[in-house]
């Protein structure tokens, strides 16, 4: 594929902001219903894990998009992690 510069930022723009956005629903149904039992611990500290790693890797290569979607992917994911250990301890 040959993409200009300006089209690869915007894809990325893009595809950052909609797989962003995938986990504002996830952490509004927590947060209302409290209810942790669907969610894997294991997985979402590996996925943590991840995402942080991606935010190093984005502030590393200087990409704003990777940069911004993993500043708030990983807060989301920590909010998610974060529930999932203090409503999953109430039980």
């Amino acid at each position: 594929m040959n993409l200009s510069p300006d089209t690869i930022e915007w894809i990325g723009g893009l595809a950052a902001m909609l797989t962003t956005a995938s986990f504002v629903p996830q952490v509004w149904l927590t947060l209302r219903t409290r209810d942790v039992s669907g969610i894997s611990l294991g997985m979402y500290s590996c996925f943590t894990l991840g995402v942080a790693l991606w935010l190093v890797y984005g502030l590393s290569i200087g990409s704003l998009p990777v940069t911004i979607a993993n500043c708030v992917t990983l807060a989301l994911a920590l909010a998610i992690l974060g529930m999932k250990l203090w409503f999953g301890r109430r039980r």
